[in-house]
């Protein structure tokens, strides 16, 4: 599976206080989801404490803790310094912890969670970009993630700004460098990461090979053409260019899904586990989001139920999916590359199929699948009490989620 020798594999204990925490930030920003009703302002410090509790502490977390993983893989040597994880790790989740803090009970609170955040992520980066020097190739997988932490980090400077002046300490024109920042996490780290990687993991759980690459590529350069304008033109306050951005963007994003139905038009393995129909639902998600944010545009940003809607399909729809259904894959592989690979030959190892909880994981996938659809309902006709029951079923899967992460990471063999 993973084309990785275990002089580059980091340690087991490094990589999975990542996933545990990033599970419990999931776990606690679709109980706190209940809270919110279903008509809001993304101006609003609570919502932008949700928005941060969702992405920084669930999406980011499990992205840094796979990428600990994953880069070796896809650059085929080992990381620079795989030590600095240990520093990244408490930078993040305390950080991630007094923004979420700061956002709902103390504004004072947003510049030192802030600059802890900035300092996990530049050394995350700094490492990154230090491996890729170690290494002669030059793919798309290779160019996204070199990429994306560029995105990064201008992402996590211009929050940053925003920090300080939320905290009193500066005063920029929040509404602009909002979208600015944004755009830059969103679109130029997570999108970007997930387009590279895409490449890696789709063909590798699904065995497919032989596809064309030139859309993700196309998909690639267009994100980062919508990224820029969206990004210049927020410090600028120029809105042609953020108009275009946003459409260059949805036009990437179609683009990329162009991408995975070639992917999954060559996959040979046809099970449908877990993982596969989690893959569905996600990008099924995403298409629902490309329509519902091309409608808002038309709008002329008038129909605010259009974009919270086509965000959250964004973000419990299409991120969660993919996140969660990918963590049934590499969970179970962790488990078994650091705890079973060195048994082969000498007894019974496990399957990777037997090492993760199918009942559970279909209870995961069918709570939260029903939750998506029911909140997003919700939110386009302004229901309060459709938004909070789709959302009781979100936070159902998500307990579901975190027991199914515990018994994965607790794995161990009959005999043991």
């Amino acid at each position: 599976m993973f084309n990785i020798s275990k002089d580059f594999a980091p340690p087991f204990k490094l990589i999975t206080p990542f996933f545990i925490s990033g599970v419990i930030f999931y776990l606690l920003s679709m109980l706190t989801a209940l809270f919110y009703p279903s008509s809001f302002d993304f101006h609003e410090l609570s919502i932008a404490g949700w928005v941060h509790l969702f992405l920084i502490g669930y999406v980011m977390m499990i992205i840094f803790g796979a990428m600990a993983q994953l880069v070796p893989v896809v650059l085929e040597t080992g990381h620079f310094s795989i030590d600095w994880y240990y520093l990244i790790f408490p930078l993040l989740l305390i950080g991630t912890i007094l923004l979420i803090v700061g956002f709902w009970l103390d504004p004072i609170l947003l510049s030192f969670g802030g600059i802890l955040v900035l300092s996990a992520m530049i050394i995350f980066a700094v490492d990154v970009f230090l491996t890729i020097k170690k290494t002669e190739l030059n793919s798309i997988t290779v160019k996204a993630v070199k990429v994306s932490n560029i995105f990064l980090l201008l992402g996590i400077l211009s929050g940053f700004l925003m920090a300080l002046t939320l905290s009193g300490f500066m005063g920029v024109d929040i509404d602009n460098i909002l979208k600015a920042h944004v755009f830059a996490v969103v679109g130029g780290y997570v999108m970007i990461t997930i387009m590279g990687i895409s490449l890696v993991l789709l063909p590798m759980f699904g065995l497919a090979h032989g596809f064309d690459e030139r859309p993700v590529e196309i998909a690639f350069k267009i994100m980062i053409y919508a990224v820029s304008l969206v990004f210049v033109g927020g410090f600028l306050k120029w809105d042609i260019f953020k108009i275009t951005g946003y459409i260059l963007a949805l036009l990437a994003v179609v683009v990329y899904f162009y991408q995975i139905i070639l992917i999954y038009q060559k996959r040979v393995r046809k099970e449908l586990d877990i993982w596969y129909k989690s893959m569905l639902f996600g990008y099924g998600s995403l298409i629902l989001a490309i329509i519902l944010g091309f409608l808002y545009i038309l709008s002329g940003g008038s129909l605010n139920n259009l974009l919270y809607s086509s965000m959250w399909l964004l973000f419990t729809g299409f991120f969660a999916f993919l996140i969660n259904g990918h963590l049934y894959k590499i969970i179970p592989f962790l488990v078994w590359f650091h705890r079973f690979s060195p048994l082969v030959g000498k007894k019974r190892v496990p399957m990777l199929n037997e090492m993760y909880p199918k009942k559970m994981a279909e209870y995961e996938f069918w709570f939260s699948a029903f939750g998506v659809v029911i909140s997003s309902v919700g939110l386009l006709v302004s229901s309060d009490s459709l938004f909070k029951a789709g959302v009781y079923l979100l936070f159902m899967g998500s307990v579901f989620l975190a027991f199914s992460t515990k018994w994965m990471l607790d794995f161990r063999s009959d005999d043991e």
